[in-house]
């Protein structure tokens, strides 16, 4: 079911403490994750310093969960957002999907 994120990763960051692991990836969802699917609006509204910081912000969040094709394309919008988002949008968004069908299926799997 995994392909983007990395179950051993998301452990290894947080322990084998399942409360934890739990909790983690529940604000990973309710936060960070959220706050990446609203790129679109942001490059929409030529918030180029707002996209830089949730690029930032989710680049260390992708490596807790293992998902480094989607850290990568972060770090370079990052660089540069009026330019690198328009190439990586489609792509980081459907990564951004299935990393957050991944996640549930992942805390059902986990804590159901």
């Amino acid at each position: 079911m995994y392909t983007i994120i990395h179950k051993g990763t998301i452990f290894h960051y947080f322990g084998e403490d399942d409360e934890m692991a739990n909790q983690m990836v529940e604000v990973i969802l309710n936060t960070n994750l959220k706050d990446l699917m609203e790129l679109p609006e942001l490059y929409e509204q030529k918030e180029w310093a707002k996209i830089k910081v949730r690029c930032h912000k989710g680049k260390s969040t992708m490596s807790y969960i293992g998902a480094l094709q989607v850290r990568k394309m972060l770090e370079e919008i990052e660089s540069d957002p009026e330019t690198i988002y328009p190439q990586h949008r489609d792509q980081l968004m459907q990564d951004l999907q299935t990393v957050d069908e991944e996640l549930r299926f992942f805390l059902n799997e986990q804590f159901g």
